[in-house]
Order: structure tokens, then sequence, then C-alpha cells
């Protein structure tokens, strides 16, 4: 009976210390959380004058913007970034896009969360985390470029109006003031920062310092798995239907075909303004997309390898080499020039800049030592040259790698030992399936019970 009240008391012991803890492991986990679930919210604000102006989404409603105001040493500094997510080719795709937030400011999230290089916390955002902040949202289908409309569809393709409705709200607000301002963007955003870079430029004095920078924006003209070029068949008709050749480099144009000049290898020579190019070697959108779109494979052969790399045989990972190459091949020629900044990572990731998990953490991807957000910031101040190219995989380590589940395509397991674009894709985040040590104490209580009883 003695030792029964003995087993008892430990047992209501551990009991207590078991609870006391998962509470605070709960609080803890609760905490972490909400720090990163749970970052600056900032409100959308509508363009009221872009009408007038003819600058709006597909379906004809106005284009918007997030903006959160500066402070301190950045209160006349500018971060505009660029909302990416693709692009429409015909005018069925464009229709359908009518009905999402990438073609109407109706269904646009009415806040959005500031993460990476738009946090406001300097621990994770060292650089920029006091400018003024700007998202523009994306909802014309051409990396703001187009300037058309099709009126047997409904359809107003005027992203070029919506990039000049914006800059010219953010000037009234304060922009026009900036000492130093950088445009960004990601994914089909970081096409469109190329784009306009130098257009970006000319809004303020010689004196302001202004560059550029591309993240998940090197968009190459590659063939994909069945020998067919996806990509240009694809940028092809997206500038056909929305005219984009208007709003492309005139120096440019006088050597290349329009489409060819929609294609960032082909613009990055004819951009004058100080521009960095970010961007993953495997590009995770380009392999999905470009390199092994669903037409290229109808018998599934790449099903398993495109949506998770560690599944890929030999041959394979040596396509995704070549790829790889050719990006090293095209950015060739910015490697001489100090003014051009590079962060070329061995990852199958995508917009890094927007994640706070690649663009500045503990854990963060790195070259040489060197995290994504010091590399932009070293290069902006000017505190050294960046050229940072990694080595082939599957030699870094550090890579945050996107593998899709198969089936469920929107649904991404990050893998810590190894980016997407977080507009369009979930993240859930592998949890260890090992039996907590507290666990394991309560399970030993109970069997000493009952092998006393």
């Amino acid at each position: 009976m003695r030792m029964k009240m003995l087993i008892l008391i430990a047992f209501t012991f551990v009991s207590v210390v078991i609870k006391a803890r998962s509470e605070s492991e709960l609080l803890f986990q609760n905490d972490t959380v909400s720090s990163a679930a749970k970052p600056l919210l900032v409100p959308l604000t509508l363009i009221q004058e872009a009408a007038s102006k003819g600058a709006v989404c597909l379906d004809g409603t106005l284009p918007g913007y997030h903006f959160h105001p500066g402070f301190g040493s950045g209160a006349n500094s500018w971060l505009i970034q660029l909302e990416g997510g693709g692009w429409c080719n015909t005018i069925k795709s464009c229709v359908f896009r009518k009905t999402t937030r990438r073609g109407s400011s109706k269904f646009m999230e009415k806040q959005l969360a500031f993460t990476g290089i738009l946090s406001n916390k300097a621990e994770e955002n060292p650089d920029f985390f006091n400018w003024n902040r700007v998202k523009v949202r994306y909802c014309d289908g051409a990396s703001f470029s187009g300037d058309s409309q099709n009126k047997a569809a409904d359809l107003q393709f005027r992203g070029q109006k919506i990039w000049q409705a914006a800059m010219e709200e953010l000037l009234s607000k304060g922009m026009q003031k900036a000492n130093q301002a950088l445009l960004s963007g990601c994914s089909a955003g970081g096409l469109a920062s190329i784009i306009h870079c130098d257009e970006f430029r000319t809004l303020f004095p010689r004196s302001t310092k202004v560059k550029c920078l591309s993240d998940a924006g090197l968009f190459l003209d590659a063939v994909d798995v069945s020998g067919v070029r996806t990509m240009r068949n694809l940028f092809g008709g997206v500038v056909n239907l929305q005219e984009v050749q208007k709003n492309l480099p005139k120096s440019c144009l006088n050597q290349l075909d329009p489409t060819s000049c929609f294609f960032p290898q082909n613009l990055v020579n004819h951009v004058e303004t100080p521009l960095f190019l970010l961007n993953a070697a495997y590009d995770a959108w380009q392999v999905q997309e470009s390199l092994v779109p669903p037409s290229a494979d109808p018998h599934g052969s790449w099903h398993d390898c495109k949506y998770n790399h560690a599944r890929c045989n030999s041959s394979q990972i040596q396509f995704f080499q070549d790829f790889r190459n050719q990006m090293l091949n095209e950015v060739k020629g910015s490697s001489g020039e100090s003014q051009t900044g590079l962060f070329i990572n061995s990852c199958f990731a995508h917009c890094q800049s927007e994640r706070q998990d690649t663009w500045f953490a503990d854990d963060s991807p790195l070259i040489n030592r060197m995290p994504i957000a010091i590399a932009v910031g070293d290069w902006f101040f000017d505190r050294k040259i960046v050229k940072a190219i990694d080595c082939a995989y599957p030699c870094d380590k550090t890579c945050h790698n996107l593998v899709f589940k198969a089936g469920r395509s929107t649904v991404v397991d990050y893998q810590s030992s190894s980016g997407d674009d977080t507009s369009t894709m979930t993240m859930t985040y592998s949890r260890s399936t090992r039996l907590p040590y507290s666990a394991g104490l309560y399970m030993l209580s109970i069997l000493l019970l009952i092998n006393c009883s």
C-alpha cells in the first residue's frame, strides 16, 4: 500500500511537471507561430484616380497597393515591391484571371502581411525595415507592361498605365523627396522590375540613389523535356495579346523580336540603372511550368521528379544542371560589371526575398556564409561588390528547397536540410514524429503504477 502511495505521488508530480512543461512549450510555440503567422498587416489602398487615366485591372476595377510609412533614418527612403503571379497569354486565360485577385481588385486581400524584404523589424530586415515600403498589386497579367484591350471579352490590358498611375500616386505621397529608392519584384514582378528599372530611375533627380532588384525574375528561353520552347510560346502570347512591345526598350527591339525582348536574358544588357539578380539556379516555378509542363510529360515520367527533386534520377538531375548552366551563361556578361549584383543559389526555390525564412533568418540560405538580405544590402549601399554564385546541386546544404505533395500541388513541405511564390502557394512545415521526452515520462509512470498494482 505504501509503495502504491509513493507511486501515486510520483505520478502526480510527473504529471504536474509535464503539464507545466507542456504549457511552457505551447506558449513558446504559440509565440513563435504568432510572430511568424501574424507579421505586420498592411491595408489595401485603391488608386482612386486610376480609372480616369485608363489604369484598370483586367476586369476594369481599380488597381491597388499596400503602403507602410518609413520612420527614423528611413523616413526618406522608399522600397517598391511589384507583386508577381504569372501571366495570361490567351483570351480564355485572361477571362478566367478576371475572377481572381490576379485580374480584379474585387478579390484582393484587404490586408497583406509584410514579411522578408517588406518586414518592419530590424532583426528580420536589417537594411530596409524602416523605409517606406510599398507592395503594388498585380492585376494585368503582363508584368505591368501591356497596353491594349479586347472589347468582345471585356478585357482591359493596362499594366503600363497601372504602373504609371501607381508611381504618380506614390510620388504625391512623398516619394518625390526620396534620397534613395529600390524597385524590387518577385517572379512576374521580378521581370517587371527589370522592364521598368530605367523608367523608375527617371522619376528621381540624379542625386537620389536608385537601384533595382529582380527576385526569381530570370525566366529563360529554354527548351522543355520534349524539345519545345514552352516559355517562348507563353511569352509570345502575352506580348501579342497585350501589345507589350510598346513598352519594351527600343534598343532591344532594334536587335530582336518583341517576344525575345520580353525575356530577361535579353533585357538586362539594356538596363543602365544598377540591377541585382536574385535567383534560384533550379527555379521551382520554371521547373514545373517551363521545363516540365504537363504538355511535355504526357506519360508522367517526370511527375515525381518535378514535384520533389529528391525523386529525380541522374539523367533528370543532369537536365536541371544544363538549365543551371544556361542561367549562369546568361548572367556571365553581368559578372564583370561592378554595379550589377548577383546571388544565384543552387536551390529548388522561388521568390526568396518575400519569405522570411529565406530572406533573413537563423537558418536562411547562404552563399559563402552570406544570407540574401545581407548580400542585397551590401550591394545597395555599396559596402562591397556582390557576385555570389553557388556551386552546383547538391553541394549547398543551406537551401530551403520546395517540395510539392503529389496530387496537392498547392501544398509545400519546407525541408530545412535541403522558396515559393507565397502568394500562390500554401506551406506546411514537416514536424518530427519522435515521442517527446515529457510524454515518455508520462507513459513510464503509468507502466510503473500498473506493475505495482
